[in-house]
């Protein structure tokens, strides 16, 4: 059983390159679908956030990332692997454990990836199995642990919070500012929320679904508008976040250009959080506004760093204990199946000596008949405990499929079962020999 994980995410891919290979969720069913015909893999679930891309699977007889480089490619439009990594079995499940516990975010403990990689897991039940299943349970099972047991996500900034924070560093003060949200999803609720804590005076909430602006903004006293109708608030407001799924720039340079012009020298802060952006890049050129995307939230996220890095060994060792205790499962599942043919083959073999035995000892009270039997069984599970005892180790520590291998090979676990003996006095040599 090989696991698998192709992807790409913020540490390897630009923003431009991200938001091209992100799946909206009523895509990624099929995307996966296609993967998996493609590779011949068993199981399959893909992730897919602002900052990441990523598909594991249970690879068949065949590697499996040519496909998904594949799929990934197409949608790019060039080749994708020059921008991401795979890792495979041990690697692979390190990786995710990491990922959902918050320690491969952009943002260093933070909370939404937890529901984001429990939300991909439910959409994929369908093409997940037995080891992926157990895989992202005990995955967000780690991650509850690192956010119980440490303090690394205590006060973790989210890239909402992030982005209020560089707002913060234009303005001063959000206090008594006016602002706009974009959207009514999760990330947008949660700069909403910042925003209300930083004692932002009025805000407004814009989205295409007006009755998920009127919740949202009830949820924070703000006011609701319709999409259509919010551009009018440009020349009054003093932040834009935007965080909506349109799949094209909503932001544009006309819509901005004319509301500078009426705010005289007051400046515009622009957050734009989304993926695919929401922002033209072009706005960015406009006197008094400043533009941000998520690419440019590094040098805040980097302030929080050092606060939080001081929890990462506790982290780790969660995480490592966790992992091992997945791995050292997923082991013993792998090597369950040459196990059960190895001592299948193996009795087949008492059973047939056994039987040419007793024939030839027809004497034997039913006492002593049952003591050569219980001889038997006895020697062949002392001969079959260490090499079962030894396989698992070898599965524990990543060697496993060659000492399988190696097991099904020398006990020609993939042939027939070899001819019981004949009856009369024709037993083996051996038999014979043994009975002397």
């Amino acid at each position: 059983m090989a696991l698998i994980v192709v992807g790409v995410s913020h540490r390897t891919a630009a923003l431009d390159v991200r938001e091209r290979l992100t799946f909206r969720p009523s895509e990624m069913g099929a995307a996966l679908e296609r993967m998996r015909r493609a590779s011949g893999a068993e199981e399959g679930v893909m992730l897919s956030t602002c900052n990441r891309t990523e598909t594991y699977l249970v690879e068949g007889e065949q590697d499996a990332a040519p496909a998904v480089w594949a799929e990934l490619s197409e949608r790019l439009g060039t080749d994708a692997s020059a921008y991401g990594y795979v890792r495979r079995d041990r690697e692979a499940v390190g990786h995710l454990f990491r990922v959902a516990a918050g320690l491969d975010s952009m943002v260093l403990g933070e909370a939404q990836i937890h529901g984001q990689v429990r939300d991909a897991w439910e959409a994929c039940r369908g093409q997940s199995g037995v080891a992926l299943n157990r895989l992202f349970q005990s995955a967000l099972s780690a991650s509850g642990r690192v956010r119980e047991d440490t303090a690394i996500a205590r006060g973790a900034a989210s890239v909402s919070s992030a982005a209020v924070q560089l707002a913060k560093q234009i303005f001063g003060t959000l206090r008594g500012r006016r602002a706009m949200v974009l959207g009514a999803g999760e990330m947008a609720a949660l700069a909403l929320e910042c925003l209300v804590d930083e004692g932002v005076n009025a805000a407004v909430v814009a989205n295409r679904t007006h009755a998920h602006a009127v919740e949202l903004a009830d949820r924070y006293g703000a006011r609701a508008m319709h999409f259509d109708e919010c551009w009018r608030e440009l020349p009054d407001v003093d932040l834009v976040l935007s965080s909506t799924a349109s799949p094209h720039p909503v932001v544009t340079v006309d819509r901005v250009r004319e509301a500078v012009g009426r705010r005289g020298d007051r400046p515009l802060c622009i957050l734009d959080i989304a993926v695919p952006r929401d922002v033209e890049p072009e706005v960015g050129a406009l006197g008094n506004v400043f533009l941000y995307d998520l690419d440019s939230l590094q040098q805040v996220i980097q302030s929080n760093l050092d606060r939080r890095r001081g929890e990462l060994p506790a982290a780790e060792q969660i995480v490592n204990a966790e992992m091992d205790r997945y791995w050292e499962w997923l082991a013993g599942l792998s090597a369950v199946p040459v196990l059960r043919s190895f001592r299948a083959r193996m009795d087949g073999v008492r059973e047939a000596e056994l039987a040419a035995a007793l024939r030839r000892l027809r004497d034997l009270t039913p006492e002593e008949r049952g003591a050569v039997e219980y001889l038997t069984k006895s020697l062949m599970n002392k001969f079959m405990h260490e090499p079962s005892v030894r396989l698992r180790a070898a599965s524990a520590n990543g060697r496993g499929l060659g000492v399988v291998d190696a097991m099904r090979y020398l006990f020609a676990l993939d042939a027939e079962p070899a001819a019981p003996a004949p009856a009369g006095d024709e037993a083996e040599p051996s038999t014979k020999e043994s009975l002397r």
